[in-house]
């Protein structure tokens, strides 16, 4: 193997210097002096003002210097993968010889036809940049690279573009990336200030790590469930990459760290090429960095195990993902524990390691070539006349199927329609609302990753999540099949019900994952809706139909539309939401309760509050605010805590929700706790997830016990520990996330139209709540055994088994929903988003007296 000596004698690298105690850097490796250069493009200071770094650069910045830079040299192009919440532009840089520019289409059908054909030319390097935020040193080392490429004509730089395609992407989240740099330079003096408790250090609420609706951004490149992944997944597969490197920030008290991480907490289906090739890329960026004499670390504290980050979501997808973290000056200058760090410290270190990529890539090209190669080789679709997979279906919800589709489409994962029904051991799969996954194809290991359920890991220690499986997270019914591929089709087959007529009433469907949107649109256009707390069945359009708690009922007459006006409305809506409905021309049921029965109540508008603000936690805060706005479309009101300590005229009189996502909440006085009773007394609703319990329950404003984490601790106790025996007993106390089992009351309001007896959700705290002999308070409690998939210590599974997980507690008129796990888990949890539609409009129509 070539060394990094032998491949670069260039002369920058040599010349990178730390500039630890200086605002601004006096010269930059990245700039060429070369006459010979006709009209050079302008470089980072020419086109700022300023030197890059004495302020913090704003996106639209990078987006108008990268559209310069790619006006001024052949060896560019632009390419752009979506545009995140806020309508920002996301552009990435396509780098490459001017011969290769001209053919640029050509290169990009070979590399999307790679999986199939196996066929390898170009190389293809994406080097990708602060998808945290406020991760700032990476999106201005982008910068920097991006001009240094765009003219070099240093040897290695012009090989290397001859042979291989770069792909810079400065920022991955633009809308935090503006929401830090406006607090940086607001909070920038002219003279340098690295006290880490200085007010430029330390963000306000909730920081520019995260996006528009609070999202860890590189958590999401499995769910996919905000634009700004779903644009670079899209643009991942357009390129297939050989190299994906990821640059990030991490505490000021730390060096530098580049990949490989622990090699224990390797992914089993992470292939040992894979964390070879990263070791021997690994010894280009240590030789850069001794150079530098920058001090760094390797094989410990992170890992490359959950496949939803940037560094090892190409790992399954036939790539090498390679992490790199700085620390962090959060600002310009900090004090660490023995050092200054600086914002252009990172520039500098992020620069190298970026240089050290290409070299290392270009000198390793065969070896990468060589393994994407044979990680797809032998998984190419089978022709057979029967194929084996998995058979699916989501007990009739379409929209939970389309979801679940699309999220398979986003990721190249092949599926078909079966055309038929099938009957299996597991039940039958439904003509039209069932999907067929065949599990040989190119993307078999991707979707081996997303099903993966297992248990067992040699090293119980987590940086992220121990499970993600998609069977869990969409609640599905499935089973192992071999299916004639003369049952299989790749549009599904048209859906033939029949449209809801003019009659006495509408039924609507409450078990689609969809039907709260579609109620939420008809209450926003006036219509009076109601909801059964009890099953029936009758006889509509379609025949004889048998229909569950939650149903939605619309009497035809007296609302604010003419009959034929509303069926049409209804008829619109259910076709775009995927929704089922029915009429019917008599308040006569076959079986159960007729339509005017008691049990039949009408459903009030939901006006929802989310507290927000230091004391809780944002990116829990944001799965709330995107669902209940982005996902349902609710008008969404959020307040934070000390504005709602502080203003003793605020009324919550206006709001029929409180809801209090998973935090401390110390912050709130005992006047607003005063408050918060005398809302629920008058009927309001709290929804408390997590942490927001154990403040409830000090503020006795529920009677539930509850166990948290000093409950569980005396479990783990033992005399014959070791000092080395410190780590692993953390490990083991750690819940980093593991999926586990709920038994739940199907008839309880909390849970109408979840058609399982069981659910799963995302368990990452230990909390629960004591089993009460006080009857119709719990709606789920722990299953024994407990765990579904992942890690969750043998003293947690005891323990936590029959205990009680959610609890609708009555106070007054209104309700207390408590729910001891977070069910929106970054916005990945499909079925149990049937579980907060509940809590939205179901609890208060049948628990308490909503507020009029």
């Amino acid at each position: 193997m070539a060394t990094f000596t032998q491949i670069s004698r260039f002369t920058v690298l040599i010349a990178l210097t730390a500039m630890l105690s200086l605002p601004v850097v006096a010269s930059t490796p990245w700039q060429i002096d070369d006459d010979s250069i006709q009209s050079p493009p302008p470089s980072p200071a020419e086109f700022l003002g300023y030197p890059l770094g004495e302020w913090h650069l704003r996106h639209d910045q990078l987006n108008h210097y990268l559209a310069q830079l790619a006006a001024s040299s052949p060896r560019l192009s632009l390419q752009q993968s979506g545009v995140s919440h806020q309508q920002r532009q996301q552009l990435t840089l396509v780098v490459t010889s001017a011969a290769n520019q001209a053919n640029l289409d050509s290169i990009k059908q070979q590399r999307q036809a790679v999986k199939i054909s196996g066929e390898q030319d170009k190389l293809v390097l994406w080097l990708a940049y602060s998808i945290h935020g406020d991760e700032a040193s990476g999106a201005h080392a982008a910068m920097a690279l991006s001009y240094f490429l765009s003219h070099s004509q240093a040897p290695w730089v012009t090989q290397l573009l001859d042979q291989a395609v770069v792909l810079i992407t400065p920022s991955q989240n633009p809308d935090g990336m503006d929401r830090f740099a406006t607090w940086a330079n607001d909070n920038k003096g002219k003279q340098a200030v690295s006290n880490p408790y200085d007010r430029e250090h330390k963000q306000a609420w909730p920081g520019g790590r995260f996006n528009h609706y609070l999202a860890d951004l590189n958590r999401d490149w499995l769910f996919l469930s905000h634009p700004e992944s779903q644009g670079r997944v899209a643009l991942f597969h357009q390129w297939q990459p050989h190299l994906v490197a990821d640059f990030h920030e991490m505490g000021h008290h730390q060096s530098y760290f580049f990949q490989p991480g622990v090699p224990e907490r390797t992914h089993p289906l992470t292939s040992a090429t894979n964390q070879t090739l990263t070791n021997q890329l690994a010894q280009f960026h240590r030789q850069s960095l001794d150079a530098r004499d920058q001090p760094y670390f390797s094989r410990e504290s992170f890992d490359d195990f959950y496949y939803g980050k940037g560094s090892t979501y190409p790992d399954i997808n036939g790539a090498v993902g390679i992490l790199f973290e700085q620390a962090s000056a959060r600002g310009q200058l900090q004090q660490s524990d023995d050092a200054l760090v600086s914002l252009q410290q990172g520039i500098l270190n992020h620069f190298a390691t970026s240089i050290s990529s290409l070299q290392g890539a270009l000198a390793l090209g065969q070896e990468l070539r060589d393994y994407q190669s044979a990680f797809y080789h032998g998984k190419r679709a089978s022709s057979q006349r029967q194929s084996q997979g998995l058979l699916i279906h989501t007990q009739g919800d379409n929209a939970r199927l389309q979801r679940l589709t699309q999220l398979l489409a986003r990721h190249h994962i092949e599926f078909w329609y079966p055309n038929t029904d099938i009957d299996s051991s597991q039940g039958l799969f439904a003509r039209g609302a069932s999907v067929f996954i065949p599990s040989q194809q190119a993307q078999s290991s991707l979707l081996n990753a997303l099903f993966d359920q297992r248990q067992q890991f040699s090293d119980a220690t987590f940086y992220d999540v121990s499970s993600w499986d998609l069977k869990a997270t969409f609640n599905l019914h499935m089973t192992e099949a071999k299916i004639a591929t003369s049952k299989l089709g790749q549009q599904p087959p048209p859906i033939t019900s029949q449209p809801a007529t003019i009659g006495a009433a509408l039924i609507i469907d409450w078990q689609s994952q969809a039907s709260a949107q579609l109620l939420n649109q008809l209450q926003q256009a006036g219509i009076s809706v109601r909801a059964s707390s009890q099953g029936f069945s009758l006889t509509t359009q379609g025949g004889v139909q048998a229909f569950s708690p939650g149903t939605l009922i619309v009497f035809q007459a007296n609302q604010p539309l003419s009959k034929t006006a509303l069926v049409s409305l209804v008829n619109t809506l259910a076709a775009r939401y995927g929704v089922a409905v029915y009429s019917t021309d008599s308040f006569s049921s076959l079986k159960g309760i007729d339509l005017g029965s008691n049990n039949i109540a009408p459903i009030a508008p939901v006006t929802p509050l989310i507290i927000t603000g230091s004391g809780t936690k944002a990116t829990e805060v944001g799965e709330w605010w995107f669902h209940l706005d982005n996902t349902l479309g609710l008008t969404t009101h959020r307040i934070d805590i000390d504005r709602l300590s502080r203003e003793k005229y605020l009324s919550l009189s206006g709001y029929s929700h409180l809801i209090l996502a998973d935090g401390n909440y110390r912050g709130l006085s005992s006047e607003f706790s005063s408050k918060l009773r005398s809302f629920v007394e008058e009927g309001g609703v709290v929804i408390a997830n997590q942490g927001a319990i154990a403040w409830l329950n000090k503020q006795h404003l529920i009677g539930s016990d509850i166990l948290t984490r000093s409950d569980f601790s005396p479990l783990f106790a033992s005399p014959d520990l070791r000092f080395a025996d410190k780590a692993a007993l953390a490990a083991k106390q750690s819940i980093g996330g593991a999926i586990v089992t709920l038994d739940i009351d199907n008839s309880h309001p909390l849970n109408f139209g979840v058609l399982t007896r069981e659910i799963q959700v995302l368990k990452n705290q230990p909390l629960a709540i004591e089993p009460t002999p006080r009857p119709f308070l719990s709606s789920a409690q722990y299953a024994n055994p407990v765990l579904d998939s992942g890690f969750l210590a043998p003293q947690y599974q005891q323990k936590l088994a029959d205990t009680t997980a959610m609890r609708v507690e009555t106070l007054g008129r209104g309700s207390i929903i408590l729910l001891t796990d977070n069910v929106l888990f970054r916005n990945i949890w499909a079925q149990n988003e049937k579980i907060v539609a509940n809590a939205l409009f179901m609890v208060p129509t049948f628990i308490g007296q909503p507020r009029s």
